[in-house]
């Protein structure tokens, strides 16, 4: 007899879980930060969070688990707002969120929408391989795309929820490569290197550009899914 599906973490019962499929536990992880004047702080929370939910509607026999909104954004914390909880921090929670998650599934797939998770995801991953658990984190990225609350971030949003982009507010900041910005980066954050927190330039964002791009992002990372779901043994839809 084949498990059902279930439906998100948040909205299910323990029952439903019990009887669901549990090879592979997807669980998106942003931040809460600023990104710049015009969009909101939770930009790469909500972004994640939305791949996240269309690999469940794709693939609903996996499942789904409530966004993670807090991360490492330390660089971003000169701006009111930003609530970081740094990288030794956020590497324990995961890592300890995926070890007690394991009883139930095999696998835990990582969505992630924030670039100053990585250092932190890196440890989780390498906790996983440890003790056996098997952790796949998966990075969002946009080649060519700029860095953070510019076209890219703005297009997406506007794409996913276009009430919530204040347009009006919206105006380039510091458009020089990352890779040349980065050593400061590091040193001063990204105020010292843009003052309205935009490393890019949201000028011409559209719906229609995020929705081109949200295409890109979901496929992406339902490949990389569908690596870890046949390694497990979970590869065909409930």
């Amino acid at each position: 007899m084949r498990a059902h599906p279930m439906p998100p973490l948040q909205d299910a019962r323990w029952p439903e879980v019990e009887a669901a499929h549990r090879d592979v536990l997807v669980l998106p992880i942003g931040s809460t930060e600023q990104h710049g004047p015009h969009l909101p702080l939770d930009t790469d929370a909500f972004i994640a969070d939305a791949v996240a939910r269309r690999l469940h509607r794709i693939r609903p026999q996996v499942g789904l688990a409530p966004v993670l909104r807090l991360g490492a954004s330390d660089e971003h914390a000169a701006f009111p707002g930003t609530l970081s909880i740094g990288t030794e921090a956020l590497a324990h929670l995961v890592s300890e969120l995926v070890r007690r998650a394991s009883r139930w599934w095999r696998a835990v797939f990582i969505v992630n929408g924030h670039g100053g998770n990585v250092d932190a995801l890196r440890q989780v991953r390498a906790a996983g391989e440890r003790e056996g658990i098997p952790v796949v984190v998966h990075h969002l990225t946009v080649p060519g795309g700029d860095a953070h609350a510019g076209r890219t971030e703005t297009s997406l949003m506007l794409h996913l929820d276009p009430a919530r982009v204040r347009l009006d507010l919206a105006e380039p900041g510091e458009t020089a490569p990352i890779v040349e910005l980065m050593p400061r980066l590091r040193a001063d954050g990204v105020r010292a290197v843009s003052a309205n927190g935009v490393l890019g330039n949201p000028t011409g964002a559209s719906g229609e550009q995020g929705a081109e791009l949200f295409t890109h992002l979901v496929q992406r990372a339902d490949a990389a899914l569908t690596g870890l779901l046949t390694t497990v043994g979970g590869a065909s839809p409930a």
